[in-house]
């Protein structure tokens, strides 16, 4: 099993920045098994949608939306995951969720947090 913490999130205004982490915890079996850690996204009424991930081994995905905004980093020591996020629009207003992907053949395992409130308005 693994916990995942998400903090920072908060209210800004347009064209302001943001910064939020996850810290991942649990069992060392999976924590060594980690395959991506990411971001997702869920605006009201809207779909959960991905913003950015990042393997093991160091390969990443932007959402189009966020690429050149948006910059994912992680710390495999602390087993941490951060979301820089700058200039910062409306539309960018969500609930983040932390994601982590554990790959332990034959099986995967998919975990999430609890999520975190990102609210850009003037």
């Amino acid at each position: 099993q693994v916990d995942l913490v998400e903090s920072g999130g908060g209210l800004v205004q347009p064209g302001e920045s943001l910064r939020v982490s996850c810290a991942a915890s649990g069992s060392n079996s999976m924590l060594s098994n980690i395959y991506s850690m990411g971001w997702y996204r869920q605006a009201p009424g809207m779909s959960r949608e991905l913003v950015a991930r990042m393997m093991t081994g160091g390969n990443t995905y932007y959402a189009n939306s966020v690429s050149g905004r948006f910059t994912i980093s992680r710390d495999d020591a602390k087993n941490t995951v951060d979301l820089q996020m700058n200039s910062l629009k409306p539309e960018d207003t969500a609930v983040y969720y932390c994601n982590l992907d554990v790959v332990r053949p034959p099986r995967t395992y998919d975990f999430w947090g609890q999520g975190i409130q990102v609210t850009v308005a003037s």
